[in-house]
C-alpha cells in the first residue's frame, strides 16, 4: 500500500516593483494555491520596501505567504519560476526591477546548498521586508541552523518598511 506524501509547510516570499504590483502578487498567490499537492495556509500583509542594491527604480511592495505542499523543493522552486514567468518576469542584472519576484525561504526544516537552492534562503534573516512578514504570519518561527527568526529582527530596524495594506 501507498502512503501519500506528507505535506510540507514551505514560506515563499513575494515582492514587485513594476507595472501593478499588487495585482501581480495577489494573481500570483491564486497561482500559489493552484500548484498541485499544495494550499496556502496563511498569507501576511503588504508592505512598502526600498530597493536594495541597485537604488534607481520604484519601491516594492513585498509580502510572505505560508504553503502546505507536497511537492520537494526543487519542484516547487521550479514552480515559482514558471509562475515569474507567467508575469512577465525578466532576468537581467541582480536586483533589477521586476514584475514578480517569488523566493522560496524555507521548505520545512530542509537545509541544503545546492546550485540551484539554498534553503533556509541564504538572505533571509538580513532584509526587513522578508522578516516583518514572514513573523506576522509564523511569529514563533524558527529558521533551521539559524535559531528564532525573531532574534533577527534588530539586526534590521534600520531598514525602510511600511505597512501598506492587505494582501
Amino acid at each position: 500500500m501507498n502512503t501519500p506524501p506528507q505535506s510540507i509547510r514551505a514560506f515563499v516570499a513575494l515582492g514587485a516593483n513594476l507595472g501593478e504590483p499588487v495585482m501581480h502578487l495577489r494573481a500570483a498567490v491564486e497561482d500559489l494555491a493552484a500548484l498541485p499537492g499544495t494550499r496556502v495556509t496563511a498569507r501576511s500583509s503588504l508592505y512598502r520596501s526600498a530597493p536594495v542594491g541597485l537604488l534607481n527604480q520604484p519601491d516594492f511592495i513585498n509580502a510572505v505567504v505560508a504553503l502546505d505542499t507536497d511537492l520537494p523543493p526543487l519542484a516547487l522552486l521550479r514552480h515559482l519560476l514558471a509562475i515569474e514567468a507567467r508575469h512577465g518576469r525578466v532576468r537581467s542584472v541582480a536586483n533589477a526591477p521586476r514584475t514578480l519576484d517569488l523566493d522560496l525561504l524555507l521548505h520545512g526544516d530542509t537545509v541544503l546548498q545546492g546550485d540551484e537552492l539554498t534553503l533556509p534562503h541564504p538572505r533571509m534573516h538580513q532584509r526587513a521586508f522578508v522578516l516583518r512578514p514572514l513573523l506576522e504570519i509564523a511569529a514563533d518561527l524558527t529558521l533551521p541552523g539559524l535559531g528564532p527568526a525573531r532574534d533577527y529582527l534588530p539586526a534590521v530596524a534600520g531598514q525602510e518598511i511600511t505597512l501598506f495594506g492587505p494582501l
